[in-house]
């Protein structure tokens, strides 16, 4: 009987794995029935029974055109001429705030002025929009400051410093101090600037020392900017702020058919090699590099011929050294750029404008301080690298130098479509920040400073 009872287990048990197996075999076969199912959907209506979604059985979901872009619209206050045109020299007819540009643009200064001039060419853009709606326009003018969003200030402030920042004899101020002055006290009055703290405005100040008394005070603006090099993090950062390319020098170098071999010049560098604050890097530099017989590293400026002296420098050479002086950023990167020289940065604390859309190591080498620093580490790198690679670079710089281009009028992709793209791209933050402060707004009084808190790494 024991035995009969041991066979009957052992046939039940039998029996109880097979089952499981068919089980699990079916199990397995749904389950990649399913998934093959998955895979060839084509759309999210067919893992829904459309009977019970009736709506859902002709809806396809619209394709995002990323190429199509909304306009900014911008609301330009009507500043006074003495802080923008009037600054170039121009004269006001009468009454009017603003040149007639259609008939005569005035000239910006040229020299080293030019490569800080983003506001006059932001301006020019601004008022171009009024009549003009040609070359893929991103931004429009608006004439009603609640329809717009974002409030730009038309104040030249670099060309400001470079001009007026000198004290003259028998004066206690200069008229760059007083103009900050101001347009500090202009702003804070206006009802734009209390109704948001200045969040939503956009103030340019490409020069590292521009503006440099009232940016304490309109810290809350949206900075255009070459870096952050002479702010506080709290004051400016990439996370509120737009850093702008500057304007090259040099010309750009058109119809260029020039390669790795008709360029003898291994790595050129023509410039100011003492300077102070970081600057130090470009003398130690020097050192290591005088006497490679392929290197150019010579003192230069914009006098005595220096910007003739330059442009056949960089055209005739592989690669353009870009190091960090006073601020970790200078305009020979972009007159490399222009000149379709490979340019090699050093500067580890460099900001580079729209590089979330270009990726500057395709065009650009770069190499940390500490490294370049290591005798013969930067001309060894340098050497090593092949002439395909080059070559490539070279041809990537060709297809983004319009990246860099300001021009009146402005066009598609060019450096001041570009700097209102960027500006766009921070008008959500602003808006979520402006919604936030105005939770409990019902309960408070309206506040007479700005409702944005000084930072505490600024108060005493």
């Amino acid at each position: 009987m024991a035995e009969r009872n041991v066979g009957s287990s052992n046939s039940i048990g039998l029996l109880s794995w097979k089952s499981l197996i068919a089980l699990l075999s079916l199990a397995l076969t749904v389950f990649m029935l399913s998934w093959s199912l998955m895979l060839n959907t084509r759309g999210q209506s067919q893992f829904i029974d459309q009977n019970l979604y009736p709506h859902l059985k002709h809806y396809n979901p619209p394709l995002i055109d990323h190429e199509q872009e909304a306009t900014l619209k911008v609301f330009m206050y009507d500043l006074p001429s003495e802080f923008h045109f009037e600054l170039l020299y121009w004269k006001p007819d009468g009454s009017a705030h603003w040149p007639d540009i259609r008939s005569n643009v005035p000239e910006y200064p040229g020299g080293l002025n030019v490569q800080h001039s983003v506001a006059y060419w932001l301006t020019l853009d601004l008022l171009a929009s009024d009549f003009n709606n040609a070359g893929g326009r991103n931004v429009v003018r608006v004439h009603n400051s609640s329809e717009a969003d974002v409030i730009f200030v038309p104040f030249f402030s670099s060309i400001c410093f470079n001009r007026f920042s000198r004290l003259n004899p028998h004066q206690e101020t200069n008229k760059n101090k007083e103009l900050q002055q101001k347009i500090v006290k202009y702003l804070t009055s206006q009802p734009e600037w209390r109704r948001s703290g200045g969040i939503d405005h956009v103030i340019a100040a490409h020069h590292p020392n521009s503006l440099l008394d009232a940016r304490m005070q309109l810290w809350p603006a949206m900075f255009i900017l070459s870096d952050f090099g002479r702010y506080p993090p709290t004051i400016a950062n990439i996370n509120k702020d737009v850093i702008a390319p500057y304007k090259h020098i040099i010309k750009s170098y058109v119809n260029d058919s020039s390669g790795f071999d008709s360029r003898p010049i291994l790595l050129f560098f023509q410039g100011a090699i003492y300077r102070k604050d970081g600057g130090f890097v470009r003398q130690e530099i020097f050192y290591i590099l005088k006497k490679e017989k392929d290197v150019h590293f010579t003192f230069g400026s914009v006098q005595k011929q220096g910007v003739p002296s330059a442009t056949k420098g960089m055209q005739t050479s592989k690669f353009c050294l870009n190091i960090a002086g006073d601020t970790p950023s200078s305009n020979r990167l972009f007159d490399a750029i222009a000149s379709h020289c490979v340019p090699v940065i050093i500067s580890d604390d460099i900001e580079l404008p729209f590089e979330d859309v270009l990726d500057y190591s395709e065009f650009c080498i770069f190499i940390r301080t500490s490294d370049a620093l290591k005798d013969k580490f930067l001309i060894n790198f340098i050497r090593n690298i092949s002439k395909d690679e080059w070559t490539q670079k070279w041809k990537k710089l060709k297809e983004v130098e319009h990246f860099f281009e300001y021009q009146y009028p402005s066009k598609k992709n060019d450096a001041v479509q570009m700097i209102w793209r960027s500006v766009a791209k921070k008008v959500p933050v602003i808006k979520r920040r402006l919604h936030a402060s105005r939770r409990f707004s019902r309960f408070e009084k309206p506040a007479s400073k700005s409702i944005f808190p000084l930072p505490r790494n600024l108060i005493s």
